[in-house]
């Protein structure tokens, strides 16, 4: 689960983690007046679930009330296009105006999984205000990993090398430091996935703050923070993704045009790449699970086909635990509820796959059943070239 950022900032107040002082705003009204409170300049930032901000000119500064006012009128209520938004943008409803800061260095920081070693590990840079991908491509000696020990969590001595690492010395390098901790309790004690601070700087008059702060949550814990559940915005999410995950589907919207429901996250992977193969690309990944039943199934039919970028179906299904007879049951009841007008394609092996391909025969519905995979493949470049 994401946060937006003026939410982020709230719980690293909590945490003993230095951040500008800010006000949220959700409308120009609002906007002036926190400009006019801070009485200076002032950073106005939109607050959607996006990284890439800055350069989509969702950060703009201001020097008066007036022209903050000016500045989010060109934001709010309008879709603000970044490289992780995707070509539709997200809406911007809300800014947060921060006071301006003198800034005399940007830094990175973030505490992430390092799933290689299966231990979470601080990543540090010097080289903040930049896409840390970047840095490590170009720079790689720039950037500092930190493995951490989860039995013990991050200890003083590893906390004083990372700080050192970014250039500190003395009583900065000790602050540094206890920021560093604060973090991984926080990371640890609200079972973060990410807890990133690009930039942290260093402000002119030597102050250490967390000039943009990032947040995500491992889903799966959900149930042990009823706080965090308060935080999440519908607003930000795919409407799709979200009514799957209502039927407990593993739903993830693509840009691609072909539509495909599959049992098994790694059998769903081979067959976007079956997708790709013949020519294609896959509007979504769909991984039904093990053990749906014909609701379950029939739920994920519909949701592929309520995205109006979908012009044809892959069903790709080896039945194992979920029947192969179960699955066809579910995706006669949703075409007959949907009045389905793009090709279905229909791959089915293993448990009952002969009881199954009766019951699509048998629908009256016009489903082109594939032999194997490399059928598959011929029939979703053949379809989509008619």
């Amino acid at each position: 689960m994401n946060i937006h950022e003026y939410q982020a900032k709230d719980l690293f107040r909590s945490y003993g983690i230095p951040v500008p002082e800010g006000r949220l705003a959700n409308n120009v009204q609002e906007v002036a007046d926190a400009a006019a409170a801070f009485g200076g300049p002032v950073v106005v930032k939109a607050q959607i679930h996006a990284g890439g901000r800055g350069k989509a000119g969702g950060v703009k500064t201001a020097d008066s009330p007036e022209e903050a006012v000016r500045v989010a009128s060109s934001m709010l209520n309008h879709a603000l296009i970044t490289h992780q938004t995707g070509p539709e943008g997200r809406v911007v409803r809300k800014v947060l105006v921060e006071r301006k800061q003198r800034v005399a260095r940007e830094l990175y920081i973030s505490i992430t999984l390092d799933r290689a070693h299966s231990r979470p590990a601080i990543i540090a840079s010097p080289d903040g205000g930049m896409d840390i991908e970047t840095v490590a491509a170009t720079t790689p000696e720039r950037v500092l990993r930190q493995s951490i020990d989860p039995l013990y969590g991050l200890t003083d001595f590893e906390a004083r090398r990372v700080a050192a690492f970014l250039g500190f010395s003395g009583k900065k390098l000790h602050g540094c430091a206890r920021l560093l901790k604060n973090l991984f309790r926080l990371y640890q004690e609200k079972d973060a996935s990410l807890a990133e601070i690009n930039p942290l700087v260093v402000t002119e008059e030597g102050e250490l703050l967390a000039l943009d702060a990032k947040l995500n949550f491992e889903d799966n814990a959900l149930f042990r923070h009823g706080e965090l559940a308060t935080l999440e915005d519908p607003a930000e999410e795919d409407p799709l993704e979200r009514e799957a995950r209502r039927f407990g589907l593993n739903y993830i919207r693509l840009d691609g045009s072909v539509g495909a429901m599959v049992n098994g996250a790694g059998l769903a992977m081979a067959t976007m790449d079956l997708i790709k193969q013949a020519g294609e690309a896959p509007a979504n990944f769909l991984d039904v699970g093990g053990g749906a039943g014909a609701e379950k199934i029939a739920a994920g039919f519909r949701i592929i086909l309520s995205d109006a970028h979908v012009k044809a179906i892959l069903i790709n299904i080896f039945g194992g635990i979920l029947r192969c007879d179960l699955l066809a049951e579910g995706v006669v009841k949703a075409a007959k509820d949907t009045g389905v007008n793009v090709p279905v394609i229909i791959r089915l092996q293993g448990t009952n796959a002969e009881e199954g391909q009766r019951i699509l025969k048998a629908s009256g519905l016009h489903f082109t059943v594939a032999e194997n995979l490399s059928d598959a493949a011929r029939l979703v470049s053949e379809v989509r070239t008619k």
